[in-house]
């Protein structure tokens, strides 16, 4: 049984998973290793539409490493752990689900690389950003200098990560960080809110807009066009556009296969 991952599953096939490591939920190697198998389970069940992922109380989504772990880190582990991590965040980023970061609180370090890693994030109002590592003596090791730039940025990345200062939800909200900024009690009715809205979707055609979009920035203009043609081409195909097209013109919700 998970000790620092709590996970629920509703009848939609939403997955909520909350971290859950008092007093501000930071990751640890165990957490890690939970991590891990909670990804690799989302990648084979057929049932799952959507994951949220947020941090369990108020105060913070994941407010980075476990300090004493870190302490003991070194060149060897320091490599070791970051390429373990930087793969749980590559599976989460590729997941055919796709994911939905509700950020409460402090997201700093690890915890700012794994929103980074989901597709969709929004916050409660009290939530605060950073990537910390650089106070630490450190730079960030599972993600934070590649994806960073990537959704904000070069020059707001290089800020974040040169100074590690700390930004309020609304300077997410207009850096791109994240969309949207609700109050901390009406986070988890947020989230839920766009899961039953993605939950509703095509799985196959969430899975290619996920690749289409994911790959975008990571490969030529021409390149991108071919791919995102190819994957029209194969949702075309499906049964669950037949079916959308359907409802669509008899004025009804569709009910998709995945097929």
């Amino acid at each position: 049984m998970a000790q620092y991952l709590k996970t629920e599953v509703y009848e939609n096939g939403i997955v909520r998973v909350i971290i859950a490591n008092p007093p501000v939920n930071a990751l640890n190697s165990d957490m890690e290793r939970e991590l891990n198998e909670m990804t690799e389970r989302l990648e084979h069940d057929k049932e799952a539409r959507v994951l949220i992922v947020t941090g369990a109380g108020e105060k913070s989504f994941m407010a980075g490493a476990d300090l004493d772990e870190l302490a003991a880190r070194d060149r060897i582990t320091g490599r070791e752990q970051t390429k373990f991590r930087q793969s749980i965040y590559d599976r989460l980023s590729g997941l055919p689900v796709p994911s939905i970061a509700a950020v409460n609180g402090y997201c700093l370090g690890a915890g700012l690389e794994l929103i980074l890693a989901c597709d969709i994030r929004i916050a409660s109002d009290n939530a605060k950003f950073a990537a910390a590592e650089i106070n630490l003596g450190i730079i960030p090791g599972n993600g934070g200098t590649q994806r960073l730039p990537r959704m904000i940025g070069q020059g707001r990345a290089m800020h974040m990560v040169l100074t590690g200062d700390r930004i309020g939800a609304d300077q997410a909200l207009e850096w791109g960080l994240v969309t949207d900024v609700v109050p901390q009690a009406e986070l988890g009715k947020a989230a839920y809110v766009i899961a039953e809205k993605l939950a509703d979707k095509s799985p196959l055609a969430i899975q290619y807009a996920k690749d289409a979009v994911g790959h975008s920035l990571n490969m030529p203009l021409h390149d991108g066009l071919m791919m995102e043609s190819y994957l029209h081409a194969l949702a075309c195909a499906s049964d669950d556009k037949s079916e959308g097209v359907s409802a669509v013109k008899e004025k009804r919700k569709p009910a998709y296969s995945g097929k």
